[in-house]
């Protein structure tokens, strides 16, 4: 079996708005000195994502509704950033102070429907009043990087958009896929023997929440600046695939 390889790619500039982001993440993979295989994944933080996409908002623009205000008292958030959390979402699932728990439209379930602040940086104003959405759709913004590098490469590629997320039952935050392209979210080893001859009957792999856990672990979550890892070695084959086999449906989430 190919040894599992993550690489760091640094060569990547402050993302602007407007950016050609597939682009610059291939032009970082040539400075890097690495050779794009058959088979290779790019895993890429959704914050420079959301920045080429235009995704800033600024707090001082939101129009704040009632509803908001509600949910706003009952966290103890800004009524603002609280307004844009309900526009990004479903529903509110849980609601606490310092905590508000939402399905984003995108599907999943999160906190604060994923709005970030940190490593934001808006081009005007106080810079506490900027925050950070995330893309209106990553499986689209992934195939747009995917499409691109194979163009360039004509290679055969997988793209993984991750972000960091809660889980039920543990503490701390833990890198996920939310968007994908060319790339097997979930492989199914139900009906696959073990060691021993069992067939397996419920196994099914989370690959790409696992591929994104370990790309997380080189990204970091403060000043490391590396918004992209290329990864060499995926011991699973490549297949079209799309985010929603990553969400549990709603009737058999125990937690709703």
């Amino acid at each position: 079996m190919t040894p599992l390889t993550l690489t760091p790619i640094r060569d990547v500039p402050l993302i602007q708005p407007g950016d050609d982001l597939p682009a610059l993440i291939l032009e970082g993979l040539k400075k890097s000195s690495l050779d794009i295989e058959d088979g290779d994944i790019i895993v890429v933080t959704q914050k420079i994502v959301s920045k080429a996409e235009g995704r800033l908002v600024n707090l001082t623009q939101v129009q704040v509704s009632e509803r908001a205000k509600k949910y706003a008292a009952i966290c103890e958030k800004d009524p603002r950033f609280v307004e844009l959390v309900l526009q990004e979402s479903n529903e509110v699932l849980r609601c606490r102070p310092g905590t508000i728990i939402v399905e984003h439209r995108h599907g999943f379930v999160c906190a604060n429907a994923g709005i970030d602040h940190s490593n934001v940086k808006g081009p005007w104003g106080n810079q506490e009043d900027w925050e950070l959405l995330l893309p209106k759709d990553p499986d689209v913004s992934a195939e747009k990087i995917r499409a691109f590098i194979q163009a360039q490469t004509q290679k055969k590629i997988g793209v993984l958009i991750i972000d960091s997320h809660g889980r039920a039952w543990r503490i701390g935050t833990v890198g996920v896929c939310i968007g994908i392209a060319g790339f097997p979210a979930v492989v199914d080893m139900r009906g696959q023997s073990d060691m021993f001859g069992y067939k397996l009957r419920v196994t099914q792999v989370a690959a790409a929440d696992e591929l994104a856990a370990a790309a997380s672990l080189i990204m970091g979550q403060a000043t490391e600046h590396i918004p992209v890892v290329h990864v060499h070695g995926f011991p699973y084959p490549l297949r079209e695939s799309h985010f929603p086999e990553l969400v549990r449906p709603k009737d058999l989430d125990m937690f709703r």
